[in-house]
């Protein structure tokens, strides 16, 4: 498996676990009431993010909360061009969150770094759009119907072979269009259209995802699977819990985490090197 992701100006090194750190540029996120719906608010936390030790940001102008209404192309593109166009400039690899084909190419042509689509390029025209790319990054993520219906009528059954399958599938699609696999991350979707126990049981067993042969992003940050084992309700107030799933993601081989809190994920992540490479070190000199 490859340690690098090959983005349009950044080789990221998958070695060290990758902090993304989401942007929001919405007045209906789940997780932060639009607290950065403005240009301004959302450029200001994009450097707030950076200081904290964000590896990556991830800029969205859609909300993709469970029953959400998809939002017009014009808008989204009004919300996001002009966050992505100063984004660009912060010396960080810039993902845009996006399954519009127009959206991508439009964030492409300002020099965005990665594409990271919750469709993972099903909708007409997005896989071209990418591929057409000579070097962006690309995230496919795994979704059950779309975000109107997802949890309505969750998944049945082991999702993880049925996530593994997808997945490997969109991949080799890209791939014969040319994309190296080098460009290409893997998320299994955790809360779009899975049970609390499919969640989990993806965490659990994801290494079987890894099994696929591309690096693995793991987005547990706020979600409400979260929030249904820890009984709290508010999603703001899910930092710990949301940490601690990003250590366990990281910890079972995810390469990159997309998280709320970065200071908080930065702090645990560098708590678990230390112990991973007193590990790595008993192994190499017992």
């Amino acid at each position: 498996m490859t340690t690098v992701w090959r983005t349009t100006r950044f080789a990221i090194d998958l070695a060290r676990p990758q902090v993304m750190g989401i942007v929001n540029v919405t007045p209906d996120s789940f997780s932060d009431g639009g607290a950065h719906a403005s240009s301004e608010a959302a450029l200001r936390h994009c450097v707030q993010l950076i200081e904290e030790g964000a590896d990556i940001l991830d800029i969205g102008g859609e909300s993709t909360r469970p029953g959400s209404p998809a939002v017009p192309l014009e808008v989204e593109l009004a919300r996001v061009l002009p966050v992505v166009r100063e984004a660009v400039t912060l010396q960080v690899p810039v993902s845009v969150d996006t399954y519009k084909p127009e959206v991508m190419r439009a964030v492409l042509d300002l020099g965005a770094d990665i594409v990271n689509d919750i469709w993972a390029l099903r909708q007409p025209g997005a896989m071209q759009a990418v591929a057409a790319h000579p070097s962006c990054g690309i995230c496919l993520m795994h979704m059950h119907r779309d975000p109107q219906t997802m949890q309505a009528a969750p998944m049945d059954g082991d999702v993880v072979p049925v996530v593994r399958g997808f997945l490997e599938r969109q991949a080799r699609a890209l791939a014969g269009l040319g994309v190296e696999a080098s460009r290409i991350v893997l998320d299994p979707g955790i809360g779009f259209g899975k049970t609390v126990a499919q969640n989990f049981s993806l965490l659990a067993r994801q290494r079987e995802l890894l099994a696929a042969g591309w690096p693995l992003l793991a987005g547990w940050s706020r979600k409400s699977s979260i929030g249904s084992v820890t009984g709290i309700a508010e999603a703001g107030e899910r930092t710990v819990p949301s940490v601690a799933a990003a250590v366990l993601a990281v910890d079972r081989g995810a390469a990159i985490v997309r998280v709320h809190d970065v200071r908080e994920t930065v702090a645990a992540l560098a708590v678990w090197r230390a112990m991973a490479e007193q590990e790595q070190e008993q192994e190499t000199n017992p």
